[in-house]
């Protein structure tokens, strides 16, 4: 009877400890979304390795970034800092497209691929 109990008291230890380090690091882990991308207006844009020449009008910005996977509101990215533009692409209807400058004077082209469950 005295086994049996150290037997089970050891058991339950090793699956506590199990469990407990299979829940660490779940708040703090790094994005692993497929695609980087950005939220303009309740949609979710993929962004391309494409860059545009020609933008029209500052259409928002970027007001949340994480790398941390989750879901967010507003215009959030996972690959562009808060305050990064977003403009519409001369000839591209916004639905279709989106351009977003990088920060080098370049705009690079992000998809629409369709509503973004976070806002």
């Amino acid at each position: 009877m005295k086994i049996r109990g150290i037997a089970a008291f050891i058991i339950s230890i090793v699956i506590f400890v199990t469990l407990t380090a299979c829940g660490l690091g779940k708040n703090s882990s790094s994005a692993d979304w497929v695609s980087a991308f950005v939220v303009w207006d309740g949609m979710i844009y993929v962004l391309e390795d494409e860059y545009v020449l020609e933008v029209d009008e500052e259409i928002g910005k970027v007001t949340k970034y994480s790398d941390n996977e989750g879901t967010y509101s507003g215009n959030f990215s996972n690959e562009y800092e808060k305050g990064t533009k977003y403009y519409s692409i001369s000839g591209i209807q916004t639905k279709e497209a989106i351009a977003v400058e990088d920060g080098n004077g370049r705009y690079r082209k992000a998809v629409m691929e369709g509503e973004y469950g976070g806002n």
